[in-house]
């Protein structure tokens, strides 16, 4: 693997400097560095415009036990279940125990949540014992929430902004520890360089890696990849969950339709109208990975749809006007007509490894949000509470920054050059791949069920790909290659790990062995190999 996607000088740059300097603009990116200018002089860089992320695409709500039949030790006992025995306790119990107060902040900044009789309604969702997800606008929570944290923001003085400022690789001393950013300005098509104390990771997620996805265009991995580069560690990387009901029509994208329409009361039903869920545990509220494979066997058998009619007219127009807004200009109504749904690629459990303050393994680097990996998902995420995540552990990361006590700011000429300037200019690509053999070739072999062969030759390709591409400096050439080197992480960890557990299903192996596989999986560019940690424990 190359250290470096694009040949850069270190002698022809524009230097700019902050305290803190947060990379993605969603949920976690925004919210830490709303928390982090109240002491800090803040920069936010995004990849197009600030209101772009995964946040915005979030339906369903945001999982906070706050009603009064339920208790942060209830979340956190159906986190730990919908985990599939892989979740660190420290992090889930943080989670549910912090989740509160940081709602409370989001809801003081101005977020409305839907309210029933002026007290906040819950609804529920897969795999969640009580009612505890708060939504907005009916379907429109993730919305909601990045107008809010946008608005926010644009008001406080210590925040910059810049927008179209594509990541592209981390920048060091030579002790290895994190400096900076190089970044690529699409506006320009220039390089910039960026110094600070601190760098926190908040890039999202990955799903344009599959051929059939929820997440918009800019979730390539590009922050994993980066920090995977500069020699961050990764885990869990082979639990990529998939949605189990994502809209499915000839010619149009998939799109999300929430997990709260089943908790509101939709069936899932085959070709013959007949429901397929009832023998087994939980129905259409089964975990998530569960109900994704059970729809995938069905399809096997022909199309798959949800049902809305058991909601109720009055309920679902109340409820989900965004989802049936978007059905109505694809030709669909779901008051009167089920829809086709299939699963889709949907959210990353693993990326960079962290503790629960979002430090990893490199000096003055963190991470939140979906592209770090705590332990809290574990191996399926529990619904809702990724947005959660975002708050819990990106105010987490500011406290710790506090903690550490003054640091000084770096300067240019303590940043390693690129070494391999001449040797890059001189690679040829040699390989006719594009992105979309790339997500065909994940989604057929790296997807919802996998095997042996199919990870062995995906990897054989992958590594060919990388091997013989040459990144030209323009976006789309370097989300390609941070997407290749991303795909091979998936697939190794995956290959590796021979067993079934929550969203990692392997057709050779398809029974969970906690005896020999309750670990998370590691791997560090500085070795190919994958190594194994033991999950944390309460006491």
């Amino acid at each position: 693997m190359k250290r470096y996607l694009i040949p850069w000088d270190k002698d022809n740059m524009e230097v700019f400097s902050t305290e803190v300097l947060i990379l993605g603009s969603g949920i976690a990116g925004l919210y830490t560095a709303i928390k982090a200018s109240e002491h800090f002089q803040v920069t936010v860089l995004t990849k197009k415009k600030i209101e772009e992320s995964n946040t915005g695409h979030a339906q369903g709500g945001i999982a906070v036990a706050m009603d009064l039949d339920d208790s942060p030790a209830l979340h956190y006992e159906d986190t730990l279940s919908a985990g599939a025995g892989l979740c660190d306790h420290e992090s889930v119990k943080t989670l549910a125990e912090e989740g509160q107060a940081r709602v409370r902040e989001l809801i003081e900044m101005g977020a409305h949540f839907d309210r029933s009789n002026g007290v906040l309604a819950f609804t529920r969702e897969a795999a969640h014992s009580r009612r505890r997800i708060l939504h907005a606008r009916g379907d429109a929570t993730g919305w909601e929430i990045e107008r809010t944290l946008v608005e926010e923001t644009r008001r406080q003085k210590g925040i910059l902004v810049k927008e179209g400022r594509f990541v592209v690789d981390l920048l060091e001393n030579r002790s290895g520890d994190v400096l900076g950013v190089l970044i690529f300005v699409t506006e320009t098509g220039k390089l910039e360089a960026y110094l600070a104390k601190a760098v926190i990771m908040a890039t999202g997620g990955l799903g344009q890696l599959f051929g059939f996805t929820t997440n918009p265009d800019v979730a390539t991995g590009d922050g994993i990849a980066a920090a995977y580069r500069a020699g961050a560690e990764l885990m869990d990387m082979e639990f990529v969950q998939f949605h189990p009901t994502a809209l499915v029509l000839p010619g149009f994208p998939r799109f999300l339709i929430s997990e709260a329409v089943r908790g509101e009361g939709a069936y899932l039903i085959n070709k013959n109208g007949k429901r397929f869920m009832e023998n087994i545990p939980g129905k259409e509220l089964a975990p998530r990975d569960i109900v994704a494979r059970a729809i995938w066997k069905e399809m096997n058998s022909g199309p798959v749809y949800l049902d809305f009619k058991p909601i109720g007219e009055k309920h679902s127009l109340n409820r989900f006007p965004k989802i049936r807004q978007t059905c109505l200009e694809y030709g669909l109504d779901v008051l009167n007509t089920p829809v086709p749904i299939a699963p889709a690629a949907h959210y990353m459990m693993g990326g960079i490894r962290t503790n629960i303050d979002g430090e990893t393994n490199l000096t003055n680097l963190y991470a939140c949000g979906e592209c770090a990996c705590n332990g809290v998902h574990g191996a399926n995420r529990l619904a809702s509470n990724s947005l959660l995540d975002g708050l819990v552990f990106g105010a987490r990361i500011v406290e710790k920054i506090l903690a550490a006590g003054k640091r000084e700011m770096p300067v240019w000429k303590d940043v390693l050059a690129n070494q391999l300037l001449n040797a890059e200019a001189g690679s040829k690509k040699t390989e006719p791949a594009s992105r979309e053999d790339l997500q065909h070739l994940m989604w057929d072999m790296v997807g919802i069920i996998r095997e042996q062969d199919g990870l062995k030759k995906a990897g054989r390709i992958l590594e060919t790909w990388e091997e013989n591409n040459k990144t030209e400096m323009n976006v789309e050439d370097m989300e390609f290659a941070n997407m290749l080197c991303i795909g091979l992480a998936i697939d190794r960890a995956a290959l590796a790990r021979r067993e079934s557990r929550g969203a990692h299903y392997r057709l050779d192996y398809p029974e969970r062995a906690d005896r020999i596989w309750r670990k998370h999986s590691v791997q560090s560019e500085e070795d190919v190999n994958v190594t194994y940690i033991s999950i944390t424990e309460d006491n």
